[in-house]
């Protein structure tokens, strides 16, 4: 299933297909070697846009809770992934906790967790659920809409403190997917002998989108030497903007002045490379998800003479967390289309393997829009069929290894950034 590219294929993104096929045994080599430097994180997914000219990551979700809408074929894969994964941190794990996140009313999350406890569960593990939530005091079943169910406990902490379970549970690793909005619980701290995957400083408490796109300007700099290419091709510009906030206005000529700037760089590429598309730029939440406190931006106008309903949306994202931090991002079209409907591709990748991903798809949405919303549905990606390994006969554009290649390649650029950015706000560096 390769979506249509709404485009002329003959552009930069033509000649980045090339390169990048033509330079795949340096590309392997070069990630081989960036992962004996780096851990990548336990798990990841990354949203791609690609507008025929520009190929890039948008978004790294630490915590990504689609794991249903994988394709059935990409389990092997997972599987194995998560055997490298764990094997790395306990190889003689038997007990895994999982914690997610605290509403437990949405059945499309649920439905990630369980698949997430099949694929944790082949490699080996008693994998039980533990819930961060005040209202679970015992042992609660969740329906699932497939008429399975889930049983959501109470975490417990041992005797000593030092350890965290659920009542006759004592796991070896934790795996959190929960990205901590809402601040980091005590009943997660001071876990002094188990591992935690991924560990506390990933989860939106801690957490900003600047800082992970500071580390991928550093990796896809180093990547596009590699490879002989522009680095905006894989790279949006980016700003960061302090001190904001919607509802009073404080704050907003200074962002409106960012967007200005972000849009002259944009501007400045574009002619360079003749395209006719209008700029535009996305202003998000730095910290948050959920597609929350995010809008497009054509003119800084238009941050300028936002109504009390935009103010009100852009102030406030998941959690009831407060937005006084933005990125002002460059944005990048999605001419990928299925069914006539508007789509990008998102990877998602256990350990350093990619073991999957999909089209978010959505109806009402434009290509200079952000298709996290209410209304998406997804499409899976086959990234596994058996004959896709690139083809150096095909024409660019064309042949759905070559494109989920590509994908592969850009998201985990975006992996290795993630794994720079956790180094270097880890609270407690390891010393060598």
């Amino acid at each position: 299933m390769v979506p249509h590219l709404v485009t002329a294929l003959n552009g930069p993104l033509h000649d980045l297909e090339k390169k990048i096929l033509e330079a795949t045994p340096a590309i392997e080599r070069w990630f081989r070697l960036e992962w004996q430097e780096h851990t990548p994180p336990f798990y990841c997914s990354v949203d791609l846009r690609n507008s025929g000219f520009k190929l890039a990551p948008v978004d790294t979700n630490l915590f990504p809770g689609g794991f249903n809408n994988l394709s059935q074929e990409m389990l092997p894969l997972a599987v194995q992934a998560a055997m490298a994964a764990i094997e790395k941190y306990c190889p003689d794990a038997k007990n895994l906790l999982l914690i997610p996140e605290r509403h437990t009313r949405n059945a499309f999350y649920l439905q990630n967790v369980a698949r997430q406890m099949q694929i944790y569960r082949q490699t080996g593990l008693n994998v039980r659920l533990g819930s961060l939530s005040e209202d679970i005091k015992e042992p609660t079943p969740v329906d699932l809409p497939d008429g399975t169910q889930l049983i959501l406990e109470p975490l417990e902490r041992s005797a000593n403190g030092r350890r965290l379970g659920l009542k006759n549970f004592d796991p070896c690793t934790i795996v959190l997917n929960n990205d901590l909005s809402a601040g980091i619980p005590a009943i997660l701290e001071n876990l002094n002998e188990q591992t935690l995957l991924p560990p506390l400083h990933a989860g939106w408490a801690v957490r900003r989108k600047t800082n992970h796109f500071s580390a991928y300007d550093e990796v896809v700099k180093k990547f596009a030497k590699l490879v002989d290419i522009d680095p905006w091709m894989l790279n949006p510009y980016f700003a960061k903007c302090h001190g904001i906030n919607f509802h009073e206005g404080t704050g907003i000529d200074t962002l409106a002045a960012t967007v200005d700037t972000v849009l002259a760089k944009i501007r400045k590429k574009y002619k360079e490379y003749g395209i006719k598309e209008k700029p535009f730029v996305i202003v998000k939440a730095d910290a948050g998800t959920y597609g929350m406190g995010v809008m497009t931006v054509h003119d800084s106008s238009e941050v300028r003479d936002l109504n009390r309903k935009q103010r009100n949306k852009m102030s406030v994202v998941k959690d009831g967390l407060e937005v006084s931090d933005v990125i002002v991002q460059e944005g990048v079209h999605t001419f990928e289309q299925i069914n006539e409907s508007v789509a990008e591709p998102v990877v998602y990748m256990i350990d350093r393997y990619v073991v999957g991903g999909f089209y978010r798809v959505h109806e009402d949405r434009g290509v200079d829009e952000n298709l996290n919303a209410p209304g998406m549905h997804f499409v899976p990606l086959a990234f596994a069929q058996q004959h896709a390994v690139p083809d150096m006969k095909a024409k660019p554009g064309t042949a759905a290894p070559n494109r989920f290649y590509m994908y592969g390649v850009v998201a985990r650029l975006a992996l290795l950034a993630a794994s720079l950015e956790l180094e270097r706000t880890d609270p407690n560096p390891e010393v060598y």
